[in-house]
């Protein structure tokens, strides 16, 4: 067979052979770099969770009561049916992914905020907002001046005196009833609106109170399930009703895909029936290491007893100041940079030294945030926030980079229709650049964090502790994370049984918030290139 090969002015020689083959060759690269990585990862999922271990019945059983039957309808649907297929995965990924972070937020508000603290700033918050919105209304009988003034005063009134007031009364509603308000009541409002799917004022207004009565329903459900009213009330305000709000939302945009609710029930109800069956039947479970146990304990000395639970809280804490801290910088100078900045040296410069950041190793990073804020600022080590400050530093050129991308994919007619309509820069920006390139700050933003919460240089350098017994409960106090954790058992205390069970047991949790953490982006990314 003849090389098939041609002279292109400027390229020289082009020889299709050649780039087959160097097609082929990344393939090859590309393939060889996931089968390793994925025998990698098989290798510890196997030493944390053991599934061998388990009786031959437990795994029988699971076979035809979850894994047979999801097979069967989800070829079902993969063939004749491919949309309602992603529905049908996509609540059940839905539910996974919101019952992790619900996990999360029960454990800050059992150990870290409690509940009426949460309330009265949600409370002031509101009053704030609603006091905010009443003096914009004005903006013909007012002038400028006093409004901004009027909204200042109020909003620091509002925080300054409501937290207080409300924290010092001698009696107030259960914890339960506390965040159905607080937390579940926004969680209903967008919630039953989705729902809703254009059913009209009345409509809309019955499935709001529904949702907020589900999410009511904690405070009795958690007392008979033994898990508390607050983790009960947290994980349907954060998992349950979100999704049953987005399956019933869904249907009613698009009834062809209640087929995919069919694969949801099989997923979930063999679960269930499956987890019933080997109760019943006395068949043992794997000697997993990620049990209740691992999650919900503090450090020991031995690994059968040791737990990932004040290193969960802690990187929970640790990306809330992350993303408090960056996501407002970040934003805020990629919008300056890519919409009123001028294109001269000084902003040339700065954009380059935005990308040489950005790949700058972790470890300088900690290095810079031990000068500033303990040498220099002579802030105490190891603390919640200085560690957020520092992963902040880490992770700012990221979020810069991908809000500006992110801002640059908005069309220029998109602005310059906003401007032929009399609007000025910033309300072009408010409401034309901001909404539309909001997916794709979030996701960039997201991804960001995932990097973050796997960092443990910066941490190191900074003093942060390897083990704590307790969980952190102010900003002030010292912080753990879990690649710490993780650290400290494969070096400090380095000894057969914390190789083989506690570190391959922390690294499988660990990986399973980065991936939870990465789907959410991956979700966004999609959906927002779908809407393009």
């Amino acid at each position: 067979m003849a090389t098939q090969e041609e002279q292109i002015e400027g390229f020289g020689h082009v020889s299709r052979t050649v780039g087959t083959v160097f097609r082929y060759l990344l393939l090859a690269a590309t393939l060889f770099g996931i089968v390793a990585l994925t025998i990698l990862l098989i290798y510890v999922a196997n030493d944390a969770i053991q599934p061998l271990t388990a009786d031959p019945g437990w795994h029988l059983t699971f076979f035809l009561t979850l894994v047979l039957p999801t097979l069967v309808v989800s070829g079902y649907l993969f063939r004749t049916d491919p949309t309602s297929f992603r529905f049908g995965a996509g609540v059940v990924g839905m539910l996974a992914v919101s019952s992790m972070f619900g996990g999360g937020a029960a454990m800050i508000f059992v150990d870290i905020v409690p509940p009426v603290v949460w309330f009265s700033y949600v409370l002031a918050f509101g009053l704030a907002l609603a006091g905010v919105v009443g003096l914009e209304r004005l903006d013909r009988q007012l002038p400028f001046l006093v409004r901004f003034v009027g909204a200042g005063a109020w909003v620091v009134l509002s925080f300054g005196l409501v937290p207080g007031l409300v924290q010092s009364l001698p009696v107030y509603p259960t914890d339960g009833v506390m965040l159905t308000l607080s937390l579940g009541g926004p969680v209903a409002l967008v919630v039953g609106r989705y729902a809703a799917a254009k059913a009209g004022r009345r409509g809309t207004a019955v499935a709001i109170l529904v949702a907020l009565v589900a999410v009511g329903a904690g405070e009795v459900l958690g007392p008979l399930l033994a898990i508390g009213a607050v983790p009960a009330t947290v994980l349907l305000a954060v998992a349950v009703v979100p999704t049953a709000g987005y399956a019933v939302g869904h249907i009613r945009r698009f009834p062809g895909r209640r087929p995919g609710l069919a694969l949801a029930a099989t997923i979930l109800g063999g679960a269930l029936v499956g987890a019933v069956a080997v109760a019943a039947l006395g068949f043992a479970g794997p000697q997993s290491w990620v049990d209740w146990q691992f999650l919900t304990s503090a450090h020991s000395g031995t690994a059968a007893e040791a737990g990932l639970y004040p290193a969960i809280g802690g990187s929970i804490l640790l990306m809330v100041t992350v993303a408090a801290l960056s996501f407002p910088l970040g934003v805020g100078a990629a919008v300056y940079l890519e919409e009123y900045a001028p294109d001269n040296r000084l902003t040339r410069f700065i954009d380059v030294n935005i990308s040489n950041l950005a790949g700058v190793p972790s470890v300088v990073y900690g290095l810079l945030g031990l000068g500033v804020f303990v040498t220099y600022l002579g802030q105490p080590t190891g603390t919640v926030l200085i560690g957020g400050a520092t992963l902040a530093l880490l992770i700012l050129p990221i979020v810069i980079i991908s809000a500006r991308e992110a801002l640059r994919s908005v069309p220029d007619s998109m602005r310059e229709a906003s401007y032929g309509m009399g609007a000025t820069r910033w309300q072009t920006i408010k409401n034309v650049v901001l909404p539309r390139a909001f997916p794709g700050i979030l996701t960039g933003t997201i991804l960001a964090l995932g990097r973050a919460i796997g960092e443990t240089a910066p941490l190191i350098m900074i003093g942060a502790p390897n083990v704590l017994f307790s969980l952190p409960t102010a900003l002030s106090s010292k912080v753990s994370a879990m690649p710490l954790q993780v650290y400290a058992w494969a070096s400090l205390f380095a000894s057969e049984p914390f190789y083989q069970a506690a570190v391959p047991a922390g690294v499988v949790v660990l990986l399973i918030v980065l991936l939870s953490m990465n789907s959410i982006a991956i979700v966004l990314r999609n959906k927002y290139q779908t809407d393009q």
